[in-house]
């Protein structure tokens, strides 16, 4: 018999059967999370082992956070400081590659300039095992 199953290129299957994102999906739909705001969200992008380098000025002191309690304090610092009125944001690009998702993007808040910053995401069965941020911050 003839092998007739098709297999997409933006899908997959895990283990326990169900459906995966893409990494060009759990980009988007992390990338909505931080705009909207959404902590708990933007959370469930990540396993619980994560790892994020983030810069000084980037929620805190630059260092790396480890996993959901770690990434929760960051993400509290960071999103209202997106979320206050007149802030700008700039997506400048946006790269996919297999399971690598590259940003690169500018903005302003009431409280700092990000006169560039940049992400690395490493994104396998769905969800971001690791990120590496980096940016050019200055403190208003």
């Amino acid at each position: 018999m003839e092998n007739t199953a098709v297999t997409t290129p933006t899908l997959g299957k895990h283990a326990t059967g169900t459906v995966q994102m893409s990494t060009k999906e759990v980009l988007e739909r992390h990338l909505k999370c931080f705009g909207d705001g959404d902590l708990a969200g933007l959370l469930a992008d990540y396993v619980p082992e994560t790892v994020v380098f983030r810069p000084n000025g980037f929620g805190g002191p630059g260092t790396v956070a480890k996993g959901p309690a770690e990434l929760r304090a960051v993400f509290s610092i960071v999103l209202p400081e997106f979320a206050r009125p007149g802030t700008r944001f700039e997506m400048r690009q946006q790269a996919v590659e297999g399971d690598y998702a590259y940003i690169v993007w500018e903005a302003e808040t009431a409280q700092n300039v990000y006169e560039l910053g940049s992400d690395t995401f490493i994104i396998k069965d769905g969800k971001i095992v690791a990120q590496s941020i980096a940016a050019k911050i200055v403190p208003k």
